[in-house]
């Protein structure tokens, strides 16, 4: 059977055989110590989740626009005011079903074939696959530990080139933690002007901050930038709310017209009831985040002091998302073969580096409570002893 040449060049995804490893391995009856969360290990709050079983009993279970209802894409709104100084109409959002089918959507719109898309390396996984379903070409610049994975300018410029359609940034970071502060957005915000590329800003991780690094939107910086950008975020990290498939994106007229026409023909509407539980998200009580936040911060703060115990592994403290992001070259072998060891000799399930962009590291999540987190370390602190 001939498949899309498009399909089948998308990689399989190294993460899913961890953790679908994992999951059986628990499901025999072993003891498994999973660091492989990429999702909050709370509870969606109550108050989200009564408001999606009020719009069922109200029978608010049909059709909604396409881009999202008016009273979500109004909250979204006043969000993206309040809290990233951004104004933008309701005609300029589009929630989708999830942040992930936002940046497809966005993506799929930017890009023709030949086209390049700057991806900033160690990078989410899913970014190339997306660019390469838009048969255009990613082309990443390394993000070194010494700039806590930051990008450079100087880096930057080196891989602009007349083909240069768009940049995906990421901050806080997925898996790094890396933030990108003022003076560097505002260097890429010069060069996306100068160049006339587009910016994909993913910000999805934005409430979990850690320190007094504040959260800052690219596109609050300048309005020439502001013309360039295309705001990505949603309800799953910061809600605790990944399953319920709510995010959005945000940006010139013209660039969501065509967003929401795509998507009118792809999937219709994100779901109805998961729109009523994010508007529930958006305008409720915002201490549920913030007590989110502490506990990771608290967890950051343990898995790192135990991380120090572990002299052949080494990481730059994050500032944000909730992973630990290893140096693990020191055991001389890629990231996906000594995943696999820890997981069949330790019983410890972490994520390798290798679909990320760095087959010498491995992602540790500290999305899980204090006795998993200490139980786990003991495991591969024993492990790294003996095999370092």
């Amino acid at each position: 059977m001939k498949l899309a040449r498009r399909v089948l060049d998308v990689e399989e995804s190294v993460t899913l055989d961890i953790t679908s490893r994992a999951k059986k391995m628990v499901k025999d009856g072993i003891d498994v110590v999973n660091f492989g969360a990429g999702e909050p290990d709370f509870d969606t709050p109550q108050h989200i989740k009564k408001a999606a079983i009020d719009a069922i009993m109200q029978g608010f279970t049909k059709y909604t626009p396409s881009s999202g209802t008016q009273e979500l894409r109004e909250a979204i709104c006043r969000k993206f005011k309040k809290d990233n100084a951004l104004l933008y109409s309701p005609q300029q959002i589009v929630v989708s079903s999830g942040a992930k089918h936002s940046l497809y959507n966005t993506i799929q719109v930017l890009c023709d074939r030949g086209d390049e898309v700057i991806i900033p390396s160690p990078y989410w996984l899913s970014y190339p696959e997306m660019v390469k379903l838009a048969q255009a070409k990613p082309i990443f610049i390394e993000a070194r530990p010494e700039n806590n994975f930051v990008m450079t300018e100087k880096d930057l410029v080196k891989k602009i080139t007349k083909k240069t359609k768009a940049l995906i940034l990421n901050s806080p970071s997925n898996p790094t933690g890396s933030i990108y502060g003022r003076e560097e957005l505002i260097k890429v915000a010069r060069l996306a002007v100068k160049h006339n590329f587009f910016i994909i800003s993913d910000e999805i991780y934005e409430k979990f901050i850690y320190g007094n690094r504040p959260h800052i939107s690219i596109a609050s910086l300048a309005k020439d930038v502001y013309e360039r950008t295309i705001t990505v975020n949603g309800v799953s990290k910061s809600y605790a709310m990944t399953g319920w498939r709510i995010g959005y994106a945000a940006g010139p007229n013209e660039i969501m017209r065509s967003v929401a026409n795509l998507q009118s023909h792809a999937t219709s509407n994100a779901s109805s009831i998961g729109q009523k539980a994010a508007y529930a998200a958006l305008e409720g009580d915002q201490k549920c985040v913030e007590d989110m936040r502490k506990e990771f911060e608290k967890r950051r703060e343990l898995l790192i002091n135990r991380m120090n115990e572990i002299k052949n592994i080494s990481f730059i403290k994050p500032e944000g998302a909730f992973y630990l992001f290893c140096d693990i070259s020191r055991f001389k072998m890629d990231s996906s073969i000594l995943a696999n060891r820890i997981l069949d000799e330790a019983k410890v399930a972490v994520i390798p580096g290798t679909p990320f962009g760095a087959k010498f590291y491995i992602r540790l999540s500290f999305a899980a409570s204090v006795d998993f987190i200490n139980k786990g370390l003991d495991r591969l602190r024993d492990w790294a002893v003996k095999n370092g």
